[in-house]
C-alpha cells in the first residue's frame, strides 16, 4: 500500500522541510494496538502487517522506528500512563508518587488484555526486553536514584547506603505486587505503606539536643 499523500520519503529520508505527521504516527500506533488486541503474536507482527492495518507505507514506520521492537516499546509507552510530575516537597513525597505510578500501571495492566499479552510476549523476547529496559525501565530507575540522592543530600536518608540497593528496596515490593503476583492486592495506600515502612529504618539517627 502506498504512503499517504504528504508522507512519502524524499531521497530515502523524511520529507525535507516538513514535520512528521502526528496523525500518521497515531495511526501506526493504533494499528499495532489493534493487532495486539486481536491476539496476533509478536512473532507474526510484521512491519508489513502493521503498515497495512494502519493504512500507511512501510517507509512511514521505518522513518520513526528502527524496527518492530522499537515500535512495540512505543506501543507500551503509549498505552501506559505518563511519568508523574514529582512534588519535590520531600524525598518521602516523591517516592510515594513514583510508587503510586507503578501501582496504577499494575492496575491498568490487569484491566487490559492487550497490555497483559504485550508484557507476556515481551518476557520471551530478549531483544524486545532489552529495548524496553533501556527506554522505559532504566530512565525510571535513574529517576528513583535521583530522588534518593536528593534525600541523602537533604539529610532525609543515611549517606552510608548504596543507592542502587535502595532503589530496588523501594521499587521491589510494588513491582512484585503489580507484575509478578497478578492476584496480589494493590490497595490505595500501598505506596505510602511501603515508603514509610522502609524509611523507619533508613532515616539518619536523630541528633541529640546539646
Amino acid at each position: 500500500m502506498n504512503s499517504p499523500a504528504g508522507d512519502r520519503p524524499t531521497n530515502g529520508g523524511a520529507p525535507k522541510g516538513r514535520p512528521r505527521s502526528e496523525a500518521v504516527e497515531r495511526a501506526i500506533l493504533e494499528g499495532a494496538m489493534k493487532l495486539l488486541e486481536e491476539g496476533v503474536p509478536f512473532a507474526e507482527l510484521s512491519i508489513e502487517r502493521i503498515a497495512r492495518t494502519a493504512g500507511v507505507g512501510k517507509a512511514a514506520i521505518y522513518r520513526r522506528w528502527s524496527g518492530k521492537e522499537a515500535l512495540f516499546v512505543e506501543v507500551l509507552r503509549a498505552a501506559e500512563p505518563p511519568e508523574p510530575p514529582l512534588p519535590g516537597t520531600s524525598m518521602r513525597d516523591d517516592l510515594v508518587v513514583l510508587l503510586e505510578s507503578l501501582r496504577r500501571r499494575g492496575l491498568a495492566n490487569r484491566g487490559s488484555a492487550m497490555l497483559y499479552t504485550v508484557h507476556a510476549q515481551m518476557k520471551s523476547n530478549p531483544r524486545l526486553w532489552e529495548e524496553y529496559h533501556s527506554t522505559v525501565v532504566a530512565p525510571r530507575h535513574e529517576l528513583t536514584r535521583q530522588v534518593l540522592r536528593r534525600g541523602q543530600r537533604d539529610g532525609e536518608l543515611r549517606t552510608d547506603l548504596d543507592l542502587e540497593l535502595l532503589s530496588d528496596l523501594f521499587m521491589g515490593p510494588m513491582l512484585v505486587r503489580a507484575v509478578m503476583r497478578p492476584d496480589g492486592e494493590l490497595p490505595d495506600l500501598l505506596a505510602e505503606e511501603i515508603v514509610d515502612t522502609l524509611l523507619t529504618g533508613l532515616r539518619p539517627p536523630a541528633t541529640p539536643d546539646p
